[in-house]
């Protein structure tokens, strides 16, 4: 049970995950690649280091050093495939490794308690630091995540890699896929899911294994990475008085330095159609995560833009305005390269419309979560709101492929449901309702009508409150289920500039991909519960998937979602307390 006062929302840390370290062909890289421990079955995994030296920076603002020591998980012979699963939030996470023997797979169950959550292999790496006389000023595990950033390893491997790219960490996943293509590697740092660590400037030595447990688990041999460390410390104020200081053709290199850092580094744009945003504060950058998507493929929609930890404060800054270049970045694609799916049709439907007898998607509603007390930023004095994050997610076997059509003139577009055969040719469309414009900062893109509705409902689920929030732009944000039928573990639009039009837009399509849910943090007002005249006690937050069932779905029985809560306290300090739903104990 989480108990919490009132705090100002802040937008959680970008997952992402540390780009590698130009992994060139397995000869140039550190000898840590000996022939691993014969495994009865499965891929031959190895421990690697990207390079026998390093520096790392420790920011005098934060403080600490983030210990990226470019060592990589390879895979060869076979991929590891991993898939994560739960029945339900009242059954234990559990893990099991598709094995490739003779172009079969099959399934091999791992230990029970392998795993806690969605989020990695708990304590894979080891990691023991020693000064230079010798003596160990650290020791510390790290999660790892094998959908981190990786990259081949020789020349001959698959081009791409057909696993996801992160893990989720929404605390109400239902199932995950996580892999290393077979001549590929992922990186072992934990990157946005681990702390930064004290060291003070000065050269050491980092020594990074594998936990025992995982070695006999996947037959990875006891060859630890050796890597030598030098640690130097800079400042934010340092950086920034130098990019004001340097010529444009500085800054502009500057700038393709730190860009370098990829998708851990670099904050993915997340939903960049909401706008330029706020820049955060450092201390906002290294806020802990309290509310939103969480670390994911990109956060929910939220007023901030969450900036990773370990970059200069004055790269974040030059990074937050070149998110709204054109262009792709590592994380997201600002959609100059959309699939043809999702391109929308340049004119309305013709002909009788229809609902055919094919597959469609099956939307369904997440508990709320990210649950928190909010004065609403200070922006209306003596309120309290009930703000909280809330998921709608696609089960299929279907994508919710949604267009929207602007007459001349007009303010709001209509909107048609698209329905496909097998083979993916579309057989019928549908009215839907409308998309409308937001101009509102924060948003400035198009909503779906109607999509979903928040109500917080009394002890009888009678409904006390109802948010002003029901229209939304549809994106991609969270993996919730990667294994059921037809998951797209690598949907396009997981960034709302790929998908939710321009003000002049003549049309826009809107797409929520099987296996992916759409993330919104209601956190402000208009949107978040005004609770500053409801009585303390107890009540439902309820998230309600297409609330006048204008969609067509495969079921409607399963679209609405309830998360208990308590309210307590005085006016202008209220708390909430949260119990635990079935075994998920995140509020």
């Amino acid at each position: 049970m989480t108990r919490t006062r009132t705090t100002r929302l802040r937008r959680p840390l970008l997952a992402g995950t540390t780009a590698v370290a130009a992994l060139a062909v397995t000869a140039g890289l550190v000898a840590a690649t000996s022939e691993p421990a014969k495994a009865a079955t499965g891929p031959r995994l190895s421990l690697i280091a990207a390079t026998n030296s390093l520096t790392l920076t420790s920011w005098k603002e934060d403080p600490g050093v983030y210990l990226d020591l470019g060592t990589y998980l390879t895979a060869e012979g076979t991929p590891l495939e991993l898939k994560v699963t739960r029945k339900s939030y009242k059954d234990p996470v559990t893990i099991t490794q598709t094995v490739y023997e003779g172009g079969k797979a099959r399934t091999k169950t791992l230990p029970k308690g392998t795993v806690k959550d969605f989020s990695g292999l708990p304590g894979f790496a080891e990691i023991t630091i020693t000064d230079k006389a010798g003596k160990k000023v650290l020791s510390r595990t790290e999660d790892f995540c094998p959908n981190n950033a990786s990259g081949r390893v020789r020349p001959d491997a698959p081009a791409t890699s057909k696993y996801p790219e992160s893990c989720p960490t929404n605390p109400f996943t239902l199932g995950s896929v996580w892999g290393v293509e077979k001549g590929w590697a992922a990186n072992t740092y934990a990157g946005s899911y681990t702390d930064s660590v004290r060291l003070a400037a000065g050269t050491y030595t980092a020594r990074i294994g594998v936990a025992k447990k995982y070695r006999d688990l996947f037959g990875i041999a006891d060859k630890p990475a050796t890597v030598k460390v030098t640690v130097v410390e800079r400042s934010y104020e340092d950086e920034e008085g130098a990019a004001r200081s340097a010529s444009p053709a500085a800054r502009s290199a500057q700038a393709g330095e730190h860009a370098g850092h990829g998708a851990a580094a670099e904050a993915p744009s997340g939903h960049a159609g909401h706008g330029p945003g706020h820049a955060p504060t450092p201390a906002q950058a290294a806020a802990p995560v309290t509310s939103g998507a969480g670390p994911s493929y990109n956060v929910g929609h939220g007023p901030l833009r969450a900036a990773p930890p370990a970059l200069p404060w004055a790269a974040k800054k030059e990074q937050a305005a070149r998110s709204m270049r054109t262009g792709d970045t590592a994380g997201r694609t600002d959609g100059s390269r959309k699939a043809p799916a999702l391109a929308p049709l340049s004119k309305r439907p013709v002909g009788k419309a229809s609902v055919p007898d094919v597959p469609k998607p099956d939307l369904r509603s997440l508990p709320a979560y990210g649950i928190v007390i909010s004065d609403g930023e200070k922006d209306i004095p003596g309120k309290d709101y009930l703000a909280f994050s809330a998921n709608v997610w696609n089960a299929g076997p279907a994508q919710l492929v949604v267009d929207g059509f602007r007459s001349p003139g007009k303010a709001k577009m209509d909107a048609y449901q698209y329905f496909y055969d097998a083979k993916g040719k579309q057989v019928g469309y549908t009215p839907t309702g409308t998309m409308e414009w937001d101009p509102r900062p924060g948003h400035v893109h198009w909503h779906f009508t109607d999509f979903a509705s928040y109500r917080l409902l009394k002890a009888d689920k009678k409904e006390a409150v109802r948010s002003g929030k029901e229209a939304f732009c549809l994106a991609n944000t969270d993996a919730i289920d990667y294994t059921v039928k037809n998951a797209n573990w690598h949907p396009f639009n997981t960034d709302l500039s790929t998908a939710c039009g321009q003000e002049n837009s003549i049309s826009v399509r809107e797409v929520l991909d099987v296996g992916s849910g759409d993330t919104y943090t209601q956190d402000l007002p208009g949107q978040s519960f005004d609770i500053t005249q409801v009585p303390n006690g107890t009540y439902y937050i309820q998230v309600l998937a297409n609330p006048a069932k204008r969609l067509k779905e495969t079921s409607l029985d399963n679209n609405s979602a309830l998360r208990k809560i308590v309210l307590g306290g005085k006016p202008g300090k209220r708390t909430v307390t949260v119990p635990a739903h079935d075994l998920v104990n995140a509020n």
